[in-house]
């Protein structure tokens, strides 16, 4: 097949972008052609498949598509630009520069199908072409959804019109039918996958680990974070959380991985609350957040909104408890055999579930059985396997209409 995926943001910093790469990867390498449209500072080029990028300002570079910065549904490593922030003449030259680069990709490419990300812009935009469709709606698409009815009309009409959508935790499954009256037969409950080439488990040297993450200092106890330092992730819940775990556990690091609007404020909120050993380590490529998942004794998701958690299985992947909210798609897989679900915004019910997490005794038989969950329910095969009977369905069923 010759599919062309398309995305609202690159291919690193974000959930549905890391989706979006590891799919073009695994397609490609069961002998498919694939392309995919994205957006970017610069151009993206990657050996496994090919791109077509559209080249957004960033305030430095020259030769832009668009003269302002990507728009994200929160915020990106390398735009805090949000969707609500367009004013009407941007978001017409967003649309445009959309339609540009699929009407190109189509003429040359000749696509057999289409899978967009999100219920947004990108489907609406492959609703103007005669190519079957496929949608993933990640979650964040509702965020946007609710937040500004300025995009409503894009995003129903590439609901409408799409051959399938793939939902990726039972939360959007539903919200998904609900919000954009799609019937039952037109959604696939698909959860995500993880890279297992990266997110495994490691016999790595804690020490190691840290002094390369310029941590001079060892520690008996790692907790870890991985997100954005947005406000629906919970990080300030998990920096209070920590003045309760570090009252129980002896000598212990906590390294909150990622970046966002919220540095500054969280970086201060720890000064506020005189925390030591809390370490922010900014956005770092998959290779290292596999590193500091297998050091961790506990990965946590303090999550106040999560459509389905990918951070998490990742860590279950490399063999680490994770404890989370109760909350979206987080209680999809995350029960008390490999990890803890906690209340949303209860920083105590977190800080003592952390505890409980580090000091257990059963934690090793805890980790294995985190890696084999992760495996047996998670892997790109798969969600692969069935992203690609989907593909077959549809290409068959617009064939026939």
């Amino acid at each position: 097949m010759k599919i062309v995926l398309a995305n609202h943001f690159p291919l690193e910093g974000s959930g549905s972008g890391i989706y979006t790469k590891n799919l073009a990867m695994e397609l490609a390498k069961r002998g498919n052609e694939v392309l995919v449209i994205l957006p970017d500072n610069e151009e993206y080029h990657h050996p496994m498949f090919k791109t077509k990028t559209i080249i957004f300002s960033n305030g430095m570079n020259q030769n832009c598509d668009l003269n302002f910065n990507f728009p994200c549904f929160t915020t990106h490593p390398k735009s805090n630009k949000t969707y609500y922030e367009l004013n009407e003449e941007q978001i017409q030259a967003y649309i445009d520069a959309y339609k540009m680069a699929f009407k190109e990709v189509i003429d040359e490419f000749k696509p057999d199908i289409i899978h967009c990300q999100h219920l947004w812009i990108t489907p609406y935009v492959a609703s103007l072409f005669d190519i079957p469709y496929v949608v993933t709606a990640h979650g964040t698409d509702l965020k946007g959804f609710y937040k500004d009815e300025r995009y409503h009309k894009y995003a129903l009409e590439g609901a409408k019109n799409a051959d399938k959508i793939i939902t990726i935790s039972k939360q959007v499954d539903s919200e998904v039918k609900k919000h954009y009256k799609v019937p039952d037969v037109n959604t696939k409950l698909i959860l995500n996958g993880f890279d297992e080439d990266i997110f495994r488990v490691k016999n790595l040297n804690r020490k190691d680990v840290l002094e390369n993450l310029n941590l001079k200092k060892d520690y008996k106890h790692v907790v870890s974070f991985v997100g954005k330092l947005a406000e629906f992730k919970g990080v300030d819940v998990l920096i209070r959380s920590a003045k309760i775990y570090k009252n129980h556990l002896e000598d212990v690091a906590t390294l909150i991985v990622g970046n966002g609007q919220l540095y500054g404020p969280l970086v201060n909120l720890t000064k506020e609350l005189d925390l030591e050993d809390v370490y922010f380590l900014g956005h770092q490529n998959q290779d290292i957040v596999a590193d500091i998942y297998n050091i961790a004794d506990v990965s946590v998701v303090p999550s106040r909104v999560e459509p389905f958690g990918l951070v998490a299985i990742e860590a279950l992947a490399c063999g680490t408890p994770v404890v989370a909210t109760n909350q979206g798609g987080l209680p999809d897989f995350i029960d008390d055999r490999i990890g803890s679900l906690v209340p949303v915004d209860d920083d105590i019910a977190l800080g003592n579930a952390i505890v409980k997490e580090v000091l257990n005794e059963n934690k090793d038989e805890k980790g294995k059985r985190a890696a084999q969950i992760a495996i047996d329910g998670f892997s790109w095969k798969r969600v692969l396997d069935d992203v690609v009977l989907l593909y077959e369905e549809s290409i068959k069923n617009h064939q026939m209409v």
